[in-house]
This record gives structure tokens, sequence and C-alpha cells, in this order.
């Protein structure tokens, strides 16, 4: 698994990562449409450039192609905490050892690089799929936002909120090694 800076130029193959699936039909979840990608794209690095999100493009080691996208996501710099979020991954890549080791990844340079003291995940109430991912990868339970969020289907979102924090992460960091040792 590979996690690359998102650019523009991978475009067309998260169009087809997203047509995996169909996962804009999702209704408890955000993942771009399509013809709503180039949009996507352009939307995350905008915060890129605010220094607000740090948006990548996951990239499948098996075939080579492009899986889907994660982000580093509301940065508090003076807090030390970031959230890793607006995660979706083709349907054919879903509940394979691709998503943990993305997350060892990103939550390894969280504490290990970056100096984190926590770092966030959340979900839709409804998405029981990504709460028993978040779940597996070791983070707990922080609390849920009643009414958090209006969707765009005019139904309101109660918001998961889960955390990892650093005097966990040496836990967490063994958990994940040894569920990646599970799929070898």
């Amino acid at each position: 698994m590979e996690l690359v800076p998102l650019a523009m130029e991978h475009l067309e193959g998260l169009r087809v990562a997203v047509r995996d699936g169909e996962l804009w039909r999702l209704w408890y979840t955000s993942a771009p449409e399509p013809s709503a990608m180039q949009a996507e794209i352009e939307r995350r690095l905008g915060l890129l450039a605010a220094r607000s999100m740090l948006p990548f493009t996951v990239i499948d080691p098996v075939s080579g192609k492009i899986a889907g996208m994660t982000t580093y996501m509301n940065v508090d710099a003076a807090n030390r905490r970031v959230e890793v979020g607006s995660t979706w991954y083709a349907r054919s890549v879903q509940r394979t050892a691709l998503n943990t080791e993305a997350k060892r990844l990103l939550l390894g340079h969280a504490f290990e690089g970056l100096g984190c003291i926590a770092v966030e995940f959340r979900t839709h109430f409804m998405n029981q799929q990504s709460r028993r991912a978040i779940e597996r990868l070791g983070a707990k339970l922080d609390g849920i936002l009643r009414s958090h969020q209006v969707s765009p289907n005019g139904t309101v979102r109660d918001t998961c909120v889960y955390s990892v924090i650093a005097s966990e992460w040496p836990t967490v960091k063994a958990h994940l090694g040894w569920l990646m040792r599970k799929y070898d």
C-alpha cells in the first residue's frame, strides 16, 4: 500500500475507483460522484494550500491501481491533534489489509513524526462498516455528537468520534502489526 500526495493527475484513477461499488450512492457517507471528482480534488488541494488538510491518494500494492483517498484533516497544530478522515476505498479493496496498512502509516507518522498527542476519527452513526473498521484499529469511542450535521439528502447525522491517544500508540501499533501479519 502506498500513500502519495493527492494530485490532479490521479483524476481518472479516482473516478475508476469510486465507480467500484458506486460509493457515492451510500447515503450515510460522502464519496464524490465520478463527475464531481475533479471538484473534490480541487477542494482538497485548496484545503492543503490553506494548511488545514493533507490529502493522499491510496495505491493498491496488489494491482498498482488507485484504490481511494484519505487525509489528515482538521489539523490543530497548537494542540498537536489531527483527524484522519474523508477516506473512501473502492469496494474491491474494502476489508483487505489496505486500510489497516494505510492507518498504520498515518498513525505512525502522526505520533512519531508530528508529535501528535491524539489522532481522531469520525464517522456517521449509521456507517456500521466504518465504525467496525475504526474500532478494529484500536481507536476508542470518545462520544457521539448528536444532530451534528445535516447531510446532503436532508437527514441529520449523528457523528461518532473516536481517537487514539499518544499513550495508547505503542499498543495500537503492536496490534496493527499483528493484524498485518494475519494478512500475509
